[in-house]
């Protein structure tokens, strides 16, 4: 898999199905952290996913600690509004953890302070928009690291 994608204590269900099938449609692994405000069944969640769940890679973790125990090694970038630098500034690898934060307020403050080097944003060029869909995000950050891949 050229990259994988990773969401944090995803909110939506309809984000997050359309995040599986962008991951199926990319050859990227999705990874996804509990707690959900949603449970995997929600028929919102496989509408958005159409019949394309099955066949998707797919990780769950209990906890965010859980998440990091497993993949303390990897090469990760975060992507946050909160950064200062952009997502074409990544150096994408092959294989990369691509780290999403939930819709309603991004990546835990702990994760922001613990790898600010790694953190990108996605540049907004007006000041009415706080942020992007998370599906939006995520879509824009992956085919960019398959640019360059």
């Amino acid at each position: 898999m050229p990259l994988n994608i990773v969401l944090i204590e995803p909110e939506i269900p309809n984000n997050t199905g359309n995040i599986g099938r962008l991951a199926l449609a990319s050859g990227s692994h999705l990874h996804l952290v509990k707690p959900f405000g949603f449970t995997i069944d929600d028929s919102r969640l496989k509408r958005a996913g159409l019949d394309y769940w099955q066949h998707l890679s797919v990780t769950y973790y209990e906890n965010i600690e859980a998440f990091f125990k497993i993949n303390k090694d990897k090469n990760m970038a975060f992507l946050s509004s909160h950064g200062t630098k952009n997502h074409w500034d990544i150096s994408f690898k092959d294989n990369m953890f691509l780290i999403f934060g939930k819709e309603s307020v991004g990546l835990p403050k702990l994760l922001i302070k613990k790898y600010e080097n790694q953190l990108f944003k996605i540049p907004l060029y007006s000041q009415h928009v706080r942020s992007l869909n998370l599906a939006n995000a995520v879509s824009i950050v992956v085919y960019e690291g398959l640019k360059t891949l």
